[in-house]
């Protein structure tokens, strides 16, 4: 491993170099990135590089820290998952920034031709100043990392906020970070700098959050005062549709083992699931089955994530309650002797439900745990009427092939992405972007999306012109400037009816 007093902070001041960020306040620190983007100027790509690269390493160097505070903050989370999520996950758009990083940044010539002729046209792609990033406890690096590394490749500062809820996590990447960063460059954002609300008033020049829509709302709200823009990455229900021809083990066992992803606790887990009516039982068998012999021990299982807190343990025990109360039916994997579900050790057993209907809680809320509902369906416009009478959802899974039918299915719903046969595999291209619509979020990233994300697109326009647009439209009109406009008013109406008329004809109209 790389020894930390290796990673120096090209750019930065003796007064901030190994300064921690607890040092100062929330305002604080943004001025002094603010006073250090202004002072340095647009970063050159290697110095972009140099940052991006300086963070991948303040997980990669410190990962057992990182996975052994993070099963500490969950009370129980296996090693193995932690690495690949909130280490390794990471790395994946890290890298992809430093590739891209030099091309995206260069300015874009466009309208060649207008510009031989005396009109010249480019887009500048031009840092904001000072990013904020608020995540989530449940992948609480990764959701903060991978956008810092965005923000970075884009020429940015970023003051980064992990969750207070896995406080210990913050606290390790709280300590590291000076070994890596002035805090000119990156500052972390404890709960000795205050609350998430305190953080979502900062006059930062961009704002991004992940994490629950409600939360969300107020970031956004808070955001507004200033008229400082958001990018929110948010959740909801994640429907999954079973094809008529799908393999029925195959999607049955992704679909158990998507759910129990995280203990269940991923924005991106399946929630409820349709399945062909006739095909219900089987669906449902395998499911458990699959939990079953994936799970021989829950309670003493260091492979099996608890649920972060005791509120959410509580509110999940409670739309079970809900469901069951009402009518639906439950089957739960509990293994023999094991008095689950357990409080102390905050364990729930993989539960699955069959029987939801309107009016019970479950039907409305994000679970965020390890409960899976599932529904038989006819006819796939049962399934659409369904999926959309809810909120749009951050993802929609397909089990089957890239059929007609899920062609359908893809032109008559909305969500933030489509994954077939697979959990979350869109998050593993460079080339695809995260996001939600509606409901699940605004804004995106990951890739180009995430540099464009915390970039501004400046236009920049040169005229050589023999005529004056200045003098155009400035008083006084003559006789010459009311024909101009009169002929101009001609040709665009030709224009436009002769458009009208090639799309009449091309509807049958």
């Amino acid at each position: 491993m790389t020894k930390p007093a290796e990673h120096t902070s090209t750019g930065a001041t003796g007064a901030t170099r190994g300064v921690s960020s607890e040092a100062h306040s929330l305002t604080e620190l943004v001025e002094i990135q603010r006073a250090a983007f202004l002072r340095d100027g647009i970063p050159d790509a290697d110095t972009r590089i140099d940052r991006i690269t300086r963070l991948a390493a303040l997980l990669l160097d410190n990962a057992d820290e990182i996975a052994a505070a993070l099963a500490e903050d969950f009370g129980a989370r296996p090693r193995e998952l932690s690495l690949a999520a909130d280490v390794a996950g990471c790395m994946i758009d890290l890298a992809h920034q430093r590739r891209g990083v030099k091309e995206w940044m260069a300015e874009s010539k466009v309208a060649k031709v207008q510009g031989l002729l005396g009109y010249k046209q480019s887009i500048r792609h031009d840092p904001l100043g000072v990013v904020g990033i608020m995540g989530p406890w449940n992948f609480p690096l990764q959701l903060t990392v991978v956008p810092a590394g965005s923000a970075f490749a884009a020429g940015n500062r970023v003051i980064m906020r992990p969750s207070s809820v896995t406080a210990k996590t913050t606290d390790v990447i709280a300590k590291h970070a000076p070994n890596y960063f002035s805090i000119e460059e990156l500052a972390i954002a404890t709960s000795k700098h205050g609350s998430g609300s305190d953080f979502a008033k900062l006059k930062v020049d961009h704002m991004f959050f992940t994490g629950s829509p409600g939360v969300g709302a107020s970031v956004a709200q808070e955001a507004a005062k200033n008229l400082i823009p958001v990018t929110l990455e948010l959740g909801g229900k994640n429907p999954a549709v079973v094809d008529v021809d799908a393999d029925i083990d195959k999607a049955a066992t992704m679909l158990a083992d998507a759910r129990m992803v995280n203990g269940g606790q991923v924005c991106l887990c399946p929630d409820y699931v349709f399945v062909p009516e006739a095909k219900l039982g089987e669906f449902t068998d395998k499911v458990v089955a699959r939990w079953t012999e994936n799970f021989p021990t829950i309670i003493d299982n260091e492979q099996f994530t608890s649920t972060i807190n005791q509120k959410n343990y509580e509110r999940i025990l409670g739309l079970i309650d809900d469901a069951e109360q009402l009518g639906a039916t439950k089957r739960q994997v509990i293994p023999g002797g094991e008095p689950l579900p357990d409080a102390e050790r905050r364990k729930i057993p993989p539960t699955l439900l069959t029987g939801v209907k309107a009016g019970m809680k479950i039907e409305e809320d994000e679970v965020f745990g390890p409960v899976l509902t599932v529904y038989p369906y006819r006819d796939l416009s049962e399934v659409i009427s369904q999926i959309g009478s809810h909120p749009h959802p951050l993802t929609m899974y397909w089990c089957g092939d890239q059929n007609e039918r899920f062609q359908k299915l893809a032109d008559n719903t909305r969500s933030g992405s489509i994954n077939g046969n697979d959990f979350a595999i869109h998050l593993f291209s460079g080339e695809l972007p995260f996001a939600g619509v509606g409901n699940s979020g605004m804004g995106g990233y990951h890739g180009r999306t995430g540099f464009e994300t915390f970039s501004h697109a400046r236009a920049v326009a040169f005229s050589t012109l023999p005529v004056s647009v200045a003098e155009m439209m400035s008083p006084p009109f003559l006789p010459k400037d009311t024909r101009l406009t009169n002929n101009q008013l001609k040709l665009w109406k030709f224009f436009n009816n002769r458009a009208m008329k090639k799309v009449r004809k091309r509807l049958g109209a």
